[in-house]
């Protein structure tokens, strides 16, 4: 039998232990944690959406009309008017025919990967892609071929070797660690000329980026033809949970049939759909939170190029703070805290050896001075 002391010391003496925190109250910039007040700079909430009034009320109001569950998959009794509406409103916002619900967004990536590719297929994946995408490529017992960073004549070198099976090339949209985007205009050329799918998991570019905040694929003005399989979350900038699939009619018609991870699994709440139907609304309508966004990551760029300190580029919310070693990054993270401010340090295995980080996230609903507070707490622990 496994030694699971042994492990977890070994994970302590390497630095790689984690530790939960308990925080007192909704999301927000400013949390109670372990009873500490805090100002956070490490939630994926980047529209500052996960407490708006709208998205609590509609909440509400939806558990008084459906209840608290949905009491089942969506294939047995549990797919609502709710989940319904849902999905057509993002289809029409994602300008695809169909969108699917799954209950995660791991369950989503994990599901159509394996629906799409099997036993002497062949599944692309960026270096750096999301565990999820990996552990889809994993459950689908195909052959996963992982391609150098960013890197589409890396890619087309490995497509090029292969001339039989299904290929999928799979690539997130904004990385999670890194906040860079995937060159998805390459990728998708290249895909097209390797006769493979392109799967985009743009959880943490839905709402942050484009004009009416549809992600990459907005951002680069690409269509469904260029990117035909496009998952997104909306636990990030929606501010629910939960996650979903947009594609032609017979993409979704497929997933709904083969999707084990659709298929076997109980229904979101209805109230969830009807709370993310207005985050919806909100991501459309409120351009100023995108804008403030890129007004507090500009100032922030520019204090930290100003103290001496090196930004990996993003022109994200993710803005990366890379140190290196492993116990350095948790004594940094200690001492912001005890200023006052939490920013979890990222270690080993979700980044490569040798590049732990501070990954510092912004939300509409921070300030400038809250931006201020924290360049003058790096100036001082730096």
């Amino acid at each position: 039998m496994k030694d699971l002391a042994a492990e977890l010391t070994r994970l302590q003496h390497e630095h790689l232990y984690r530790r939960r925190r308990i925080i007192d109250g909704p999301q927000g910039v400013h949390l109670s944690v372990d009873g500490q007040k805090l100002l956070s700079f490490c939630s994926n909430d980047y529209l500052g959406l996960a407490n708006h009034p709208d998205v609590v009320k509609a909440m509400q109001d939806g558990i008084t009309h459906w209840g608290v569950g949905s009491g089942a998959s969506h294939l047995v009794n549990g797919h609502s008017v709710a989940h319904h509406a849902l999905e057509e409103e993002l289809a029409a916002f994602t300008g695809r025919p169909r969108a699917l619900l799954f209950s995660t967004g791991y369950m989503a990536n994990m599901g159509v990967i394996a629906a799409l590719c099997g036993r002497g297929d062949f599944v692309f994946e960026d270096r750096l892609n999301h565990a999820s995408l990996l552990d889809g490529g994993l459950l689908s017992q195909a052959r996963l071929q992982r391609y150098a960073h960013a890197d589409s004549n890396a890619l087309a070198l490995k497509l090029a070797k292969r001339d039989s099976g299904e290929k999928l090339v799979v690539t997130d949209g904004v990385f999670s660690m890194d906040g860079d985007l995937a060159p998805l205009p390459e990728l998708s050329q290249t895909a097209k000329q390797h006769d493979a799918w392109l799967m985009v998991d743009d959880a943490h570019g839905f709402g942050v980026l484009g004009e009416h905040g549809g992600g990459c694929v907005e951002h680069f003005g690409l269509n469904m033809k260029e990117v035909p399989i496009l998952i997104g979350t909306l636990g990030k900038a929606f501010g629910t949970f939960g996650a979903f699939v947009a594609g032609s009619d017979e993409l979704i018609e497929y997933l709904i049939q083969k999707a084990r991870p659709y298929i076997y699994t109980t229904a979101l709440p209805p109230a969830l759909a009807e709370a993310t139907r207005i985050s919806l609304k909100l991501i459309q309508n409120e351009h100023w939170r995108r804008e403030k966004l890129q007004t507090l990551i500009k100032q922030f760029r520019q204090g930290t190029t100003e103290l001496g300190l090196q930004l990996m580029e993003s022109s994200t919310p993710i803005q990366p703070l890379v140190i290196g070693d492993n116990a350095k990054a948790l004594a940094m993270s200690a001492a912001l805290l005890e200023k006052g401010i939490l920013i979890s340090a990222i270690r080993p295995p979700t980044v490569p050896e040798g590049t732990a980080r501070l990954r510092i996230t912004f939300s509409a609903e921070h300030s400038e001075s809250d931006v201020e507070h924290l360049l003058n707490a790096l100036e001082q622990i730096k």
